[in-house]
Order: C-alpha cells, then structure tokens, then sequence
C-alpha cells in the first residue's frame, strides 16, 4: 500500500477558521486533514496552530477553492493562506 504525501494549503489558531475552510473543501469531494501538533524552531511550546492539510494530487485544486472563497467572502482569512 503506497502511502499518500500531503501538504500544508491553511493554517490558522482558530478553529472556527479551519472547520470553514475544511467544509469548503469537503464540498468539493477534496479529502483534507487536520495536523494540530505543528511546531518549529520559530514556535513558542504554547503555540497552537493547526493545519489543514490535504493529498498532493489534490494541492492545486484545494488552493483554487480556497481562492475562490477568499476572494467572495469579507473574511479577513487571506493572511493565514500559505503559498
């Protein structure tokens, strides 16, 4: 069984931010999943942020929903959206 790769599309300290992202995504048939443990050497012990990760092959398609959404909604997500 070959084990999928994911990558990191959001990232965000608030949940609320995440479930919305993720729902959009699910809505589009886009599996993704949530790693809460993130942390490096420019995080504090304390820091808790969570990403939203999802399959490789999937990457480019989850960045153009989450586009999308950004781009219709007054949400103030756009800082969160790593490249």
């Amino acid at each position: 069984m070959e084990r999928e790769t994911r990558v990191s599309v959001f990232e965000s300290e608030k949940p609320s931010e995440i479930q919305l992202i993720k729902s959009k995504l699910d809505a589009q048939s886009i599996s993704s999943f949530l790693n809460d443990k993130y942390m490096s050497f420019t995080t504090t012990p304390t820091a808790s942020t969570i990403k939203l990760m999802v399959n490789l092959q999937d990457e480019e398609k989850a960045f153009k929903v989450i586009d999308a959404f950004l781009k219709e909604t007054d949400l103030d997500l756009k800082g969160n959206l790593q490249n």
